[in-house]
């Protein structure tokens, strides 16, 4: 089967589709803490590295077995990175300010999500100025409720490094968030 030269070109292109993916995917686990999960996907990752590139060395007077290679790393680049969108590991911490006519700070609480709001203070007017935090895979459904309550809503997120106490930890856990 691997004297064929559209198959090997096809099995060198999965292989390192699932290899990058895996890679991606290693390396996200790693960076959100989660060394011993990280570990054990690299013993499954650096086998099918070995495989697909023993495949690419022993038939390097094929170009055709390289070009595959190349492009199955370009496309579990792409893998990787679906695949980490669908994971969404780890949380995001949202700022809103929005006008203070809104109840969004109720509505998003009465949601689930944990929020902390104060009184701001805008150039034209009062404002609202809120922390949100939630699990990554929450966050798009967080931008809509903001953006339907306010459409003018100025919003920023970024992920926070380390977490510790508050009503998040204490009370959230997601029972609210599961049920969106």
């Amino acid at each position: 089967m691997l004297e064929n030269g559209l198959v090997m070109m096809i099995i060198i292109l999965l292989i390192n589709i699932v290899y990058v993916s895996f890679f991606t995917i290693r390396m996200i686990l790693t960076l959100k803490g989660q060394r011993y999960l990280a570990a054990f996907l690299s013993t499954f990752e650096v086998v099918i590295y070995v495989v697909g590139l023993g495949l690419v060395l022993d038939n390097l007077n094929e170009i055709q077995n390289l070009i595959a290679y190349a492009l199955g790393y370009a496309m579990g680049v792409l893998v990787g990175m679906k695949l980490e969108e669908k994971l969404a590991l780890g949380y995001i911490a949202v700022n809103v300010i929005t006008t203070d006519e809104t109840e969004l700070p109720a509505t998003l609480r009465d949601q689930g999500y944990g929020v902390t709001s104060w009184a701001a203070h805008g150039r034209e007017r009062d404002r609202i100025a809120m922390q949100i935090l939630t699990p990554r895979k929450y966050e798009l459904k967080l931008y809509e409720m903001i953006k339907s309550t306010d459409p003018k809503a100025f919003i920023i997120s970024y992920e926070p490094k380390q977490i510790h106490g508050g009503f998040w930890v204490k009370q959230v856990r997601r029972s609210k968030l599961e049920e969106l």
